[in-house]
């Protein structure tokens, strides 16, 4: 009895290696050593890790000017100091933004306070029973308690002080690696490539094509998720903070590029944005409101508006455009993924998750298509 063989077609380059038992104990006693190492030297490698993905970023705009004849250290220099100067000329132009959003923000708070104790008081009463003492967030009184508790503030703050310094050595370490974080971005982005050699010359001949060959999927399903999911960040927060300006609410610049920073958990952006609106719409004076609304519940109609159109875009134009189908997962294991990574590993977690997952779609491609071809799935020739 025979049947139709399986005829998916399947990269030569990409099907298992036939290596040696020793061969596979060594692949696998040095991943092992290495994930211990990393374990334990934690505190110590967080500095170069950051520093790795920062090189790694860098990778393609260095082989571009590198293609364009400009000699590898001289890039290197050159995108430096191009980073250098739009650092500093970002924060010439937000801190006063932002110091300016924050001090209207501090001298709004004793209205704030006030509304709040006109509004939402008599509603807690009435509903809940509840007849909280709201005199007591009163702004003379706030500032009248820290002064009179100034000495235990800096007390406290000395105490604090003295706690990280007897730390000693996770203290010292994590100082320096801010120091650090320049210097060994500089030195890895140009040695970048040398490093990969490196790499790929330690890796037996057998397995070399077969890891080399996925090495370059994850980097183009990584390298494109990173640079993409930048990019959507960076226009969601302008896309916000331009639509809570246009409507006039208070703060709007800085909500709106708050939500569109922290958008790179997904969802967690336009969470805290709509938040952070519908609060200060509440207690905005409806005397400022934008657009010559009147009505409150207007204006929060405005404020959804513009988180709405924000998601819209963010899903139907930028990251198709600029992330596209790079990760390949069903939004169901998108937010899965998201959640265990900060089950496991914390805010880190968060953070990694995603472009973890980006790159571990192509392990699992790769071993799908093994299996599909492998006598565990087809196993005819016996029948």
């Amino acid at each position: 009895m025979t049947t139709q063989q399986n005829t998916d077609p399947v990269d030569q380059d990409l099907t298992f290696p036939e290596i040696s038992r020793a061969q596979l104990v060594w692949v696998l006693g040095s991943l092992l050593v290495a994930g211990w190492l990393m374990w334990l030297l934690g505190p110590v490698l967080t500095p170069f890790l950051i520093s790795a993905l920062l090189a790694y970023m860098a990778a393609p705009v260095l082989a571009a000017m590198e293609r364009r004849g400009i000699r590898r250290d001289v890039a290197v220099s050159i995108l430096f100091l191009i980073l250098a100067l739009v650092l500093v000329g970002t924060l010439l132009l937000l801190i006063p933004v932002l110091v300016r959003e924050t001090v209207d923000l501090f001298n709004r708070l004793p209205v704030y306070i006030e509304q709040l104790q006109s509004r939402a008081a008599p509603l807690l009463e009435e509903h809940l029973g509840i007849s909280p003492e709201l005199e007591a967030l009163d702004a003379v009184r706030i500032r009248q308690l820290l002064e009179d508790n100034l000495e235990s503030i800096a007390s406290a703050s000395r105490t604090a002080w003295s706690y990280l310094s007897e730390s000693g050595g996770r203290f010292i370490v994590w100082i320096t690696g801010i120091f650090l974080i320049p210097l060994v971005t500089f030195y890895l982005m140009r040695d970048w490539h040398r490093a990969l050699e490196a790499v790929r010359d330690v890796l037996p001949r057998r397995i070399e094509p077969v890891v080399v060959r996925l090495v370059r999927d994850c980097d183009l399903a990584l390298g494109g998720f990173l640079r993409g999911q930048l990019l959507v960040m960076l226009g969601q927060g302008l896309l916000y903070a331009i639509g809570l300006w246009l409507i006039g609410l208070n703060n709007g610049l800085a909500i709106g590029m708050i939500a569109g920073l922290v958008s790179f958990v997904p969802y967690l952006g336009a969470i805290t944005g709509v938040a952070l609106a519908l609060i200060t719409a509440i207690l905005q004076d409806s005397v400022t409101f934008g657009l010559g609304v009147e009505s409150r519940l207007v204006f929060l109609i405005l404020v959804g508006v513009v988180f709405t159109v924000g998601q819209l875009v963010e899903s139907f134009v930028l990251t198709p455009n600029l992330i596209g189908d790079r990760i390949g997962m069903h939004p169901v294991l998108v937010i899965f993924t998201v959640l265990a990574g900060a089950y496991l590993f914390g805010f880190f977690g968060v953070l990694l998750a995603l472009p973890v997952a980006a790159a571990g779609t192509v392990l699992v491609r790769f071993f799908y298509r093994n299996y599909k071809a492998s006598h565990l799935y087809d196993d005819s020739e016996s029948i």
